[in-house]
């Protein structure tokens, strides 16, 4: 069996298809985030978990009473955001922290300690 070299054409077409694939394959942005807003309402703290593309302008949306019924009139601030690859791992994970009291609990303990 006689080896031969690759011809440079073939070799150019397969560095090319290299490169290509190194730019298609950009570092993975996150598509979906679940955040954790705090407020302090009628002399109590009150936590809310929701997701969202864009944290910050979900955060405007809350605090101009455009957002989800149950924050509407309150001043929020953002406790805690997680980036997911997709709109499911944040939607589970959103489902997750609505049940986890002990880590909301933690969480505004932390915002209340602060001077």
């Amino acid at each position: 069996m006689v080896m031969t070299q690759p011809s440079p054409r073939y070799r150019l077409a397969k560095a090319k298809g290299a490169a290509k694939a190194k730019k298609r394959t950009p570092k993975a942005k996150p598509a979906a985030f679940v955040y954790v807003l705090g407020s302090f309402h009628k002399g109590r703290y009150i936590s809310y978990v929701g997701w969202t593309n864009d944290v910050m302008q979900r955060l405007a949306k809350h605090n101009n009473g455009t957002g989800a019924r149950s924050t509407r009139g309150r001043v929020w601030t953002l406790l805690h955001t997680e980036p997911f690859r997709t709109r499911n791992e944040a939607m589970s994970r959103e489902w997750h922290l609505k049940r986890d009291r002990a880590f909301r609990k933690k969480l505004m303990d932390k915002v209340r300690a602060k001077p």
